[in-house]
């Protein structure tokens, strides 16, 4: 059985006008770290309205952006602690 050590929450924001979804997301870690990320998409003219699709590809572009951050601060982290270079792949 695994234990929870820390938890932390994304918080995710949509914002919509015409055919253009936007995506802002917050990530707040337990030591006061914060990631910001936005994802976009806009909806082809000749595809249907479907707010639930742009707001899931505008979320899935914005939590990569925190990924990608995420990965970036634990290179430091590692790197700060070994001493040595250290590129995490994606």
């Amino acid at each position: 059985m695994m234990e929870t050590i820390v938890e932390c929450a994304v918080e995710m924001e949509f914002r919509e006008a015409g055919p253009l979804t936007q995506a802002a997301a917050r990530l707040r870690m337990r030591d006061g770290t914060e990631f910001t990320a936005h994802g976009v998409t806009n909806r082809h003219p000749d595809d249907p309205s479907q707010q639930r699709v742009g707001e899931e590809v505008a979320a899935a572009r914005a939590l990569y952006g925190l990924a990608e951050q995420l990965l970036d601060k634990a290179g430091v982290d590692i790197g700060e602690l070994t001493h040595e270079k250290v590129h995490l792949t994606r």
